[in-house]
């Protein structure tokens, strides 16, 4: 089978930096990788309309010396209100009946993609979570009545679902992702099924959401609800790599150097080493001091030598604190 399409996104601003990142990793850390790398560009009208989105021409020029495709396409239903529904509304620039897999820009290629089977794999996604969604309210309903509540709304058997090794109530016995990464089969299927559903649950949510966030949270609710009606589920050991040797979801450039093995900053380092990428980068003022100035090496990584919290928001605090933190 031919090697799947791989998707990203790109905008003026950070992405557009952050998706020569990936694009340079792909070529650094997969030299062996056969499919397409596209780029989806959302245009400044739609849902975008008044704001500007367009990449810059010296990142244009570089994506495609790395090879990457940018294809344009215009967001409907998102936008700018909520812009993680782009990856929902950009999957329609994918080639229909072909293998994909959709990655966050924030990640960094750090070895041999080719080797893992995203053409074959079920629809699966990122399991590299934690228990962001839902918050149940004191007197109910709890996980299991919220997700219920969304697996009978689109006809899915709730039960085939669970991860009954989990006691009950505990946020991992529901299929819960992250959407840093994705795969399936046909985007046209995937896609439609993505964007249909994500629209039911934020214009018409049942009554078991009434205390819930949706915000930034609808995504990350709709794909597994997506994944499972197409008889995907949470990734087996073949896809490993997608949350370890082969992919990093880095999710910002302070975080990498807070909490990656040395192993992922060398590779970030190396990818992002030859001249025509550091002159595009070091306009972006993240990569400029982090990786060109050293000083995620010499001043965010000594922040954390005592080790790591266990989750990402105090991370992100200490980040802040020390002026090492840019949105």
């Amino acid at each position: 089978m031919a090697a799947p399409n791989l998707l990203i996104l790109a905008q003026g601003g950070r992405l557009e930096f952050e998706a020569i990142i990936f694009a340079a990793s792909l070529r650094h850390s997969a030299p062996g990788f056969a499919g397409r790398l596209i780029v989806a560009e959302p245009q400044p009208d739609g849902a975008w309309a008044g704001h500007g989105t367009r990449i810059g021409d010296d990142t244009r020029g570089l994506l495609a010396d790395l090879g990457a495709e940018i294809l344009p396409f215009t967001a409907r239903h998102f936008g700018a209100a909520y812009p993680y529904g782009n990856k929902i509304e950009a999957l329609s620039v994918l080639p229909a009946g072909q293998p994909f897999a959709f990655f966050d820009t924030d990640t960094l290629i750090t070895g041999p993609l080719e080797q893992v089977p995203l053409a074959t794999a079920r629809p699966a996604a990122s399991m590299r979570r934690e228990g962001t969604w839902p918050e149940p309210p004191l007197y109910g309903p709890g996980y299991g009545g919220i997700w219920k509540s969304l697996y009978d709304r689109f006809g899915l058997d709730f039960a085939s679902s669970l991860d009954l090794s989990q006691p009950d109530e505990h946020w991992e016995r529901y299929l819960y992702f992250n959407a840093g990464w994705f795969l399936g089969a046909d985007p046209a299927v995937f896609g439609q099924r993505f964007l249909d559903w994500a629209l039911s649950i934020r214009d018409n949510p049942p009554d078991e959401l009434a205390c819930q966030s949706l915000d930034p949270w609808l995504d990350q609710v709709t794909l597994p609800l997506v994944i499972h009606s197409l008889g995907g589920g949470r990734p087996g050991p073949d896809l490993a790599g997608l949350d370890g040797g082969a992919t990093c979801h880095y999710r910002n450039l302070p975080l990498l150097y807070a909490r990656e093995p040395d192993a992922v900053l060398a590779v970030l380092e190396a990818a992002t080493a030859p001249n025509r990428i550091k002159k595009r980068l070091k306009e972006w003022e993240p990569a400029r001091r982090l990786v060109y100035q050293g000083k995620g090496r010499d001043k965010v990584r000594p922040l954390f030598a005592g080790g790591l919290p266990p989750r990402e928001k105090p991370i992100r605090q200490v980040l802040r604190k020390n002026g090492w933190w840019w949105d």
